[in-house]
C-alpha cells in the first residue's frame, strides 16, 4: 500500500491572515517503506514571511521571491498524491493551507477522508503525554539532531519513523543488536526495520538448562 508523508512551512499560522505555504515537501512509502519518490518546492508565497515563521524555518522573503508559486505546481501535487493515503502531523492546519492554495489555484481540494493525522493517533495511544513531533521522537528515541529548523523534509522523515512506531510496526538499523524492551534491529539502506525478540522465561531457562546436563551426560558418559 502506497501512502503519502506530508509536511509544510507557511509564512504564518491562519489562512484567514492571508498566510501561505513556502515549502511543501512529500515522501512516498510502500507497505512503510520510504520509496526514492520525493515531492520537495520551496514556494514564492506573494506575501511576506511574519518574524514568527521566520524563526520557526528561516525561509526569508528574498529567498523565496525566485521560486514557483503554487499554481504552477498544484497539478504535479495532484497527480503525486492521487489515490494515496496522506499522513499529516497536525493535519488540520497542513490541509487548511493546501486546500486554500488548491482553491486559490482553482484546484479539487484534499479530501480530509484521505489523511491520517499522527496528531490524533499520539493523542489517543499517550493520553496526557507530549504529541508534538520532537516529544514523538524522544519517547521512540529517534534522533531529530538535524532538525535545529522546521523544513518540511526532515519533518517528513522524521514523521516516517514516529508514524510507522505509532502503529505498533518496527523499523531496519544495519548490524543486528539486542535493544531494551525486546527489540533487534537490521538495516538495508537507510530504513529502519525491526522484529520483535522473544524472551525466554526463567522457568523455561530452568528447563533448558536441566536439558542440556542430561544430554551432555548421554553424549559424553
Amino acid at each position: 500500500m502506497k501512502e503519502i508523508v506530508l509536511d509544510t512551512e507557511t509564512t504564518g499560522l491562519s489562512v484567514r491572515d492571508g498566510h501561505r505555504i513556502v515549502e511543501i515537501g512529500c515522501i512516498e512509502l510502500d507497505d512503510l517503506v520510504p520509496t526514492k519518490n520525493i515531492f520537495h518546492f520551496y514556494l514564492n508565497p506573494e506575501r511576506k514571511v511574519s518574524e514568527k515563521a521566520f524563526e520557526v524555518h528561516g525561509y526569508s522573503d528574498d529567498f523565496l521571491s525566485t521560486k514557483q508559486k503554487f499554481a504552477e505546481i498544484a497539478d504535479d501535487f495532484l497527480d503525486f498524491i492521487n489515490n494515496k493515503k496522506i499522513i499529516i502531523h497536525n493535519a488540520e492546519f497542513d490541509i487548511g493551507h493546501l486546500n486554500n492554495e488548491l482553491s486559490i489555484a482553482g484546484k479539487q481540494k484534499i479530501n480530509k477522508s484521505s489523511v491520517i493525522d499522527t496528531l490524533e493517533l499520539a493523542r489517543n495511544k499517550f493520553p496526557g503525554s507530549g504529541i508534538s513531533l520532537d516529544a514523538l521522537c524522544k519517547r521512540f528515541r529517534i534522533d531529530n539532531s538535524k532538525r535545529e529548523k522546521h523544513t518540511a523534509l526532515i519533518d517528513c522523515e522524521l514523521l516516517t519513523k514516529v508514524y510507522i512506531n505509532l502503529i505498533d510496526q518496527k523499523e531496519p538499523k544495519l548490524n543486528l543488536v539486542e535493544e531494551i524492551h525486546g527489540k533487534a534491529s537490521s538495516t538495508q539502506g537507510k530504513i529502519d526495520y525491526y522484529k520483535k525478540v522473544i524472551t525466554p522465561s526463567q522457568k523455561e531457562l530452568s528447563q533448558h538448562q536441566e536439558f542440556l546436563k542430561k544430554n551432555l551426560k548421554k553424549n559424553f558418559f
